[in-house]
């Protein structure tokens, strides 16, 4: 399994318990080392770019990635992780879109009400002490601001089809989208 974009690897974590070996990649040299501080003995984290050190072709059953693909080239990223995935593995991306407000309106207007509640029981839970779980984690000034990410859910889901045949990509609130694709067992 591959986490792409581990950051300071709280989802390597995760995905340790459900596999026997988890490979971990950033490029930020902080979140490698808090990823190493972080994560079990079967989880490799490695200081690299997928999109200038080349992955193992067939290599993974699954690759993962959580707020990492809108800060790269998705035409170039998509074909490197296709590559890497062994046949009938599956990719699993969540990413930022760029809103596309003509279409997507009501699910903006239904996130920001959604964020101004949680924002609101944040405020009530850290007044009685009970804060800690949803706390700005050490690593969060150097990971990298996303002002616009650069393509809206429809963009991506045109792009993936052109390199992932029958791809599927969902619009989700709060600011995300979720790209699932299978690789064909046949290569």
């Amino acid at each position: 399994m591959l986490d792409v974009g581990c950051g300071a690897g709280e989802f390597a974590v995760e995905l340790a318990r459900r596999a026997d070996r988890v490979d971990a990649i950033d490029r930020s040299p902080v979140m490698i080392e808090a990823a190493k501080q972080a994560t079990p003995g079967n989880v490799t984290c490695v200081l690299g770019d997928v999109l200038e050190q080349p992955l193992p072709a067939n290599s993974y059953d699954a690759i993962v990635s959580i707020s990492t693909l809108h800060h790269m080239p998705l035409d170039r990223a998509l074909p490197v992780l296709a590559d890497a995935l062994r046949p009938g593995g599956v990719l699993a991306v969540v990413a930022l879109p760029r809103a596309d407000l003509p279409r997507e309106l009501p699910v903006e207007i239904l996130a920001a009400a959604g964020h101004r509640v949680l924002g609101l029981a944040f405020a009530v839970l850290r007044k009685f002490g009970r804060g800690d779980w949803y706390a700005v984690a050490p690593t969060h000034d150097v990971m990298p601001v996303v002002l616009d990410p650069p393509l809206t859910t429809r963009q991506v889901r045109r792009q993936a089809a052109e390199v992932l045949p029958g791809a599927r990509v969902r619009r989700l609130v709060y600011w995300r989208y979720a790209l699932v694709w299978h690789k064909p067992a046949d290569g």
